[in-house]
């Protein structure tokens, strides 16, 4: 599919003045029920993507712009990431766990419980320098068949949790959230970032020694529709999910909107050879836009 859509930057501070790159939008992938979860694949050079309601994972090639099925049925997998050794980290809301694609492309589970009770329905994930794996934990997956597997909450709440690299002991992080959606570490990993849907709010906390959060202020309200996923840049600005893409410096300042061709973002990521090829997933398509901004990049393993 090569499709070229104008792309239309609406700055609303200074610092923002030629923030963008290409200006069109290529739409990579239309067809699906809603998309979610991309996350870029450098060592093959393709992006993986969920198609929830499908119950699939669609792979698009960088090489020849082809789309194929990775993996179906996929437990209705939502968020993916990378872990240091370029595994996939993988939330299944059906099948209501965190898990790992190994090499040899094997699934090792990473969580599926907390104290003997099952999760909700993992929803999007990101891992830290040490190994440590961060996922939020929203009951969108067992609400209804639509997303999931209709069920009973086995959990007082929808938290947040951390995997120990070491243990691999599942603990929560934090707890007061209504519906913990997507998180992202600041460049330097002091500062985590997660979206409360329920809420429609963005809140900043402090990564403490051991693997702690501290803090949860509001950092960003809503501008429209309702956050979703978010990623950094290597600035540290914010770039955010809702009815469009939304971008907040540091401070908190609201710098500019990306406007998306369709009416809800779901996710975003930073890709390519360089970070600096922004893919969306919305509604049911996949879009990417050449920006002269990178992505922020992964702290090397100690």
């Amino acid at each position: 599919m090569d499709e070229r859509i104008p792309v239309v930057f609406d700055s609303y501070d200074e610092r923002f003045a030629g923030g963008h790159g290409d200006d069109y939008f290529e739409r990579l992938f239309s067809g699906g029920r809603w998309t979610e979860g991309p996350v870029y694949v450098p060592s093959g050079k393709y992006l993986l993507f969920s198609d929830i309601p499908n119950n699939r994972v669609l792979r698009w090639d960088e090489t020849d712009g082809s789309v194929s099925v990775f993996r179906s049925p996929s437990n209705y997998t939502n968020g993916h990431t990378l872990d240091r050794h370029g595994r996939l980290i993988s939330c299944e809301q059906g099948g209501r766990r965190v898990t790992r694609t190994e090499i040899d492309g094997s699934i090792t589970v990473l969580a599926e419980r907390w104290n003997g009770h099952r999760l909700n329905s993992p929803n999007d994930a990101v891992v830290a320098s040490d190994g440590s794996v961060w996922f939020t934990d929203p009951p969108y997956g067992i609400t209804s068949d639509y997303e999931g597997e209709r069920a009973e909450p086995e959990i007082d709440g929808c938290h947040v949790y951390r995997v120990d690299p070491v243990s691999g002991a599942v603990d929560i992080v934090a707890d007061d959230f209504e519906r913990p959606n997507g998180l992202a570490f600041s460049p330097d990993e002091s500062l985590m970032y997660i979206v409360d849907t329920r809420r429609n709010h963005i809140r900043r906390f402090r990564v403490e020694p051991e693997g702690k959060l501290s803090g949860g202020e509001v950092f960003a309200e809503c501008p429209e529709g309702q956050f979703d996923g978010i990623r950094l840049d290597e600035t540290g600005r914010i770039w955010a999910a809702c009815a469009d893409v939304h971008c907040f410096d540091p401070d908190g300042t609201h710098l500019a909107r990306l406007r998306i061709p369709e009416p809800n973002v779901s996710n975003l990521v930073f890709g390519g050879r360089k970070r600096n090829r922004l893919f969306v997933t919305a509604t049911g398509s996949v879009y990417s836009v050449l920006l002269n901004i990178n992505g922020a990049a992964k702290l090397p393993r100690d």
